[in-house]
């Protein structure tokens, strides 16, 4: 989904959330995020409905290989082998961010906002998001189109609504 304005991306952020939170609160559940490509702005619309502070735990913005390696204990080798922008690396991250931060359910980004490919010659507008809790782990490959702020906020949307699908599940 393309959001023309801020207030579109507000409003269908904080529906998801609205949903994700009731049902977190009503199984006594926490959230954790791991951002790349989004940079914060995954953990700044979820904090940004009242109430957040009793189901999300923490955000962590790791936008290098190497915070990705220190502080989400993706394998170096998995990042070698698949990059950073990879299913595999979604996966990593978000199973990382359930490890290190204690909660029941997390939340990744990564991709490629642009403008144009990356290093590794990712496409613009590549991106995967990544949702893991302790029954089970989900990934999806976006390719989605915009301005470096359109992509980042379609990544967000998409990464809460996975959210929303795996806490079900808890």
């Amino acid at each position: 989904m393309r959001f023309s304005t801020e207030k579109d991306f507000d409003a269908a952020c904080g529906d998801v959330i609205g949903r994700l939170s009731a049902l977190l609160m009503e199984k006594g559940a926490w959230l954790s995020a791991a951002e790349s490509l989004t940079g914060g702005l995954l953990a700044s619309a979820i904090v940004g409905v009242p109430g957040a502070s009793r189901w999300f735990t923490e955000g962590c913005v790791t936008y290098t290989d190497g915070a990705k390696i220190n502080r989400l204990r993706v394998p170096p080798k998995l990042i070698a082998e698949h990059t950073a922008v990879s299913f595999a690396a979604a996966r990593a991250m978000a199973e990382g961010s359930l490890l290190t931060s204690g909660s029941d359910l997390a939340v990744s980004t990564t991709g490629v906002a642009g403008p144009g490919p990356d290093d590794a010659g990712h496409p613009e507008g590549l991106v995967y998001v990544g949702a893991a809790s302790r029954h089970g782990s989900a990934v999806r490959e976006l390719h989605l189109e915009g301005d470096r702020l359109g992509i980042r906020r379609q990544a967000v949307y998409e990464a809460l609504k996975l959210a929303l699908e795996l806490a079900k599940t808890l």
